[in-house]
């Protein structure tokens, strides 16, 4: 995705070519191109404002209004801790404490290796199992600190 530093741009060809003709090809075209490097690199979201010959503000517009794209690179591994009513007050803040105590980040960060990304999110639908993380599309319920740690800690 990166030579030496730059982004292949080329990776972008099949992308434009695929919604060529389609009208409000913007949103697809942004996922499209998360898909392909993981996040939305500012060489990428400049391709696509001169390929749609639009405004790059109204790229980067779209990309920030919506909460699915990311405009930094993301870890390895992603880490989403549910913080709705159910799960704050069964431990979610505890865990965020204990995680960035272990690993240096707060929700929203990614460690300095690339390695992991916490998000804090506000709802995942599994109240029961309070409070709940998600890693790497896996769901863990009944969490708390130590256990968040041990599993995080085996992803190295």
């Amino acid at each position: 995705m990166k030579d030496n530093g730059k982004v292949d741009l080329s990776l972008m060809d099949p992308i434009f070519e695929q919604y060529r003709d389609q009208p409000g090809k913007l949103i697809p075209i942004l996922q499209k191109t998360q898909a392909t490097y993981g996040w939305l690199p500012g060489e990428a979201l400049q391709l696509i404002a001169d390929r749609l010959d639009t405004a790059l503000s109204k790229v980067y517009g779209v990309a920030t209004f919506y909460s699915q794209f990311y405009l930094e690179p993301r870890g390895e591994h992603e880490l989403y801790l549910c913080d709705g009513t159910a799960c704050h007050v069964k431990g979610t803040p505890r865990l965020v404490k204990a995680i960035k105590d272990e690993f240096g980040i707060n929700p929203g960060e990614t460690t300095d290796d690339g390695q992991l990304t916490m998000e804090l999110v506000y709802c995942l639908g599994s109240c029961a199992l309070a409070p709940v993380v998600v890693i790497n599309d896996k769901v863990y319920g009944r969490m708390n600190p130590q256990k968040a740690v041990q599993l995080l800690e085996r992803l190295e």
